[in-house]
């Protein structure tokens, strides 16, 4: 049988899926993906699938994708989606098919232990406040009975939390096979599973980190890969044009100084004056960040980043920023110089001399006139970071797409003699790409996805949700609150908001485009509910992601069984409110979330100059295109139906989107970005929205399905 037979067989309504699955039922858009899959797998080439909202996309690329026999390679958009599908959505699907299939999960060095650094930090007490010394006896204590390293196991984790640093390694700082710790290493364990599985999970960042390294020949694991897939695939661009450029941090500094001390101290102390020396990094890292004082970060906007068009970025004195990029690199060369004259002493000495050489490099070229075909800009937080990017991506993922299966990849971050070695390359043949996501664009050519990542030449396949949003779901746009450039906006949402919770009982999701809005919004609403303890309010930065999630859905996890929380008993609501990330990969089917309430437009934000490159990046002024209806609308476009999607996520769901801007009914555009959204009932006033969300609150005892 052919592979196309196969699937067909798997997904019947008596196949494999339906007898073995208990909520699983044939849908005719999951089987047209599959088959088209199956088939792009055969002949290989690229294919670019928009599969709706409940297709089941995830079973639609698998299933062929595990049949094949092929080597796999899956990427995903983020770390919790990359544990969601080696997790769950795998092992279920390789038990259902009987494949004696090996899976393997891969990360970024930043992702697992390295036991090298975390002996480090605990001999050095250099976690600093008591909190970071908390967190670090925790990971001390898992770090005993860790099998994988991942740091996504340790509970109560926050990922910004400043002990990650302490205890991860980077491909700067990785000692390779000279680490103490080199054979029980968790990232080099990682890979050599990943080196012996027939399915890799990996996500978006890595692939494109690895390919920024590319040119250095760092390659082990793709060409032994005939079949890639990129689920959540809309984010491929963005994260491109961050990757494949380059980046310097202050923060980096700050942590080459640390290190640098650290090694001086333990392997050569008395030779250089190590405190002086470190002290020097530093206070050259803190004074370019100086430069960039309050006025010119307010100037950044929402998004943080500045321009830097010219000899400084904007708002920032030229002579200023000269002599303090000028200050940093003598700084660099006079650590190189105490590096190097102790190199001998131990192996920590020769990566700390490669840090400061590559640190200093990037900085010089960065103090060069950026090129015609880059941009550059600077993230300003609590650390600065200086970044430069192509403007256009497309003709080297163009090369890439249309390479053989056998031509050079790029994985490993590190080249190392020591390591096993890697499969043999696949035959030379064409490679199988599968790029797919609920939202690719608003054509059917998907252009909004398939120009910029140089695909245009790809298989196109659009498939619809089977969901009845007529029925199921609808539409509001309340009148009466103010435009969004009026600053009473959130304020008022957040009451009118408030009205409408306390009528449904929680089951509330407020996604908002800004962090001011997320501030306020969620302060307001827990000063309105924090007293009567009926309806909780969950806002995002008020406990790790991972946290909220499980919380709004009523769950916790304990030793690795779910379990029902106490609060769900007694009946208490939820609402959530969030911004970023919260606006896809959110998943919460039934009735446990009813309301979403998107604050206003998601347009991208004006002035950022990492959207800017986008737009130029795509030609769009030199060709007498519109960058806003072709860039910035389209952007809005796919914006707002990642948020819409998260209310229904079932065929029994039902609930009502708002969409808190009037402009998606006064304006022009509103129209495009109408119909961008799903086939909703729309609501025409507030007593019908009423009306509806006490239609929600009648009990149900549906249970959806999850598959």
């Amino acid at each position: 049988m052919s592979l196309t037979a196969w699937v067909d067989a798997a997904f019947a309504p008596d196949g494999t899926l339906a007898r073995a699955l208990p909520h699983f039922h044939a849908r005719p858009g999951q089987l047209g993906m599959a088959l088209a899959v199956a088939d792009t797998i055969q002949q290989g080439g690229a294919l670019v699938v928009e599969a709706g909202t409940g297709v089941g996309k995830t079973y639609a690329y698998l299933v062929p994708a595990l049949l094949s026999g092929e080597r796999v390679l899956i990427s995903t958009a983020t770390k919790s989606l990359q544990d969601q599908l080696f997790a769950r959505d795998l092992p279920r699907l390789l038990e259902t098919l009987a494949l004696p299939l090996r899976a393997a999960l891969l990360k970024g060095r930043s992702s697992y232990l390295c036991l090298h650094r975390l002996e480090q930090a605990r001999h050095d007490g250099l976690a600093g406040e008591r909190g970071a010394q908390h967190m670090l006896a925790r990971v001390e204590v898992w770090a005993q009975g860790t099998r994988t390293g991942d740091l996504a196991e340790l509970p109560g984790l926050d990922e910004k939390s400043p002990v990650i640093g302490l205890v991860t390694s980077t491909r700067e700082n990785c000692l390779g096979s000279a680490c103490p710790q080199f054979r029980a290493c968790h990232v080099n364990a990682a890979r050599r599973e990943a080196l012996a599985a027939d399915v890799v999970v990996i996500n978006h960042h890595l692939f494109f980190a690895d390919l920024a390294v590319r040119e250095s020949g760092m390659a082990e694991l793709l060409p032994t890969v005939r079949v890639v897939v990129f689920d959540e695939a809309h984010q491929l661009n963005a994260t491109g044009v961050q990757f494949l450029g380059m980046q310097f941090g202050t923060g980096q500094v700050h942590d080459l100084a640390r290190d640098v001390l650290q090694a001086g101290l333990q392997h050569a102390r008395g030779l250089v004056d190590w405190p002086v020396l470190t002290k020097a990094l530093r206070d050259a890292a803190d004074g370019l960040r100086a430069t960039v004082a309050a006025p010119a970060v307010q100037t950044a906007g929402v998004s943080g980043r500045l321009r830097w068009a010219d000899a400084a970025p904007e708002g920032v004195d030229e002579r200023q920023w000269a002599a303090a990029m000028h200050a940093l690199e003598w700084a660099l060369r006079g650590a190189l110089e105490g590096i190097d004259s102790v190199t001998e002493r131990a192996a920590d000495f020769a990566r700390l001399h490669e840090r400061a050489l590559s640190a200093m490099q990037r900085l010089v070229q960065l103090s060069e006139p950026c090129p015609d075909d880059a941009t550059r800009w600077v993230d300003a937080a609590l650390h600065l970071r200086l970044v430069e990017s192509p403007l256009d991506i497309a003709p080297r993922l163009q090369t890439l797409w249309s390479g053989p299966a056998s031509e050079p990849g790029a994985w490993d971050e590190q080249d190392d003699p020591q390591e096993p070695a890697a499969a043999a390359p696949v035959a030379a043949r064409q490679r199988a790409w599968i790029f797919t996501s609920a939202t690719l664009g608003t054509d059917d050519a998907l252009t909004w996805f398939t120009e910029p990542c140089g695909l245009q030449h790809a298989r196109v396949l659009r498939v619809g949700s089977p969901f009845d949003y007529a029925a199921q779901a609808a539409l509001f746009i309340p009148p009466q609150l103010p435009a969004p450039s009026d600053p009473r906006h959130s304020d008022r949402l957040a009451d009118w908001a408030g009205d409408a919770i306390a009528r449904l009982g929680g089951r509330t999701l407020v996604l908002t485009t800004t962090l001011r809005a997320l501030r306020t919004i969620g302060a307001r609403l827990q000063q309105r509910f924090g007293a009567s303890g009926r309806i909780e309010v969950l806002v995002q930065g008020q406990g790790t992601k991972r946290e909220l999630m499980d919380r709004f859905r009523n769950e916790s996890h304990e030793d690795g069984a779910w379990e029902e929380d106490d609060a769900r008993l007694a009946g208490q609501g939820r609402v959530l409110v969030a911004s970023a990330s919260f606006w896809e990969g959110f998943d919460v089917p039934g009735s446990a979330l009813q309301l979403v309430v998107i604050d206003k437009l998601p347009f991208p934000p004006p002035g950022d100059p990492l959207v800017e490159a986008q737009a130029q990046g795509q030609k769009l002024d030199r060709a007498g295109r519109s960058a806003f209806r072709e860039f910035a609308l389209p952007e809005a476009a796919m914006a707002l139906r990642q948020g819409a999607g998260r209310l229904i996520r079932s065929e029994t769901d039902t609930g009502v989107l708002v969409v808190a801007d009037t402009r998606l009914i006064t304006m022009g555009y509103g129209k495009r970005l109408l119909r961008a959204l799903p086939p909703m009932k729309r609501l025409e006033t507030q007593e019908a929205f009423d009306q509806t969300l006490d239609e929600l609150t009648r009990p149900s005892t549906t249970d959806p399905s999850s598959v």
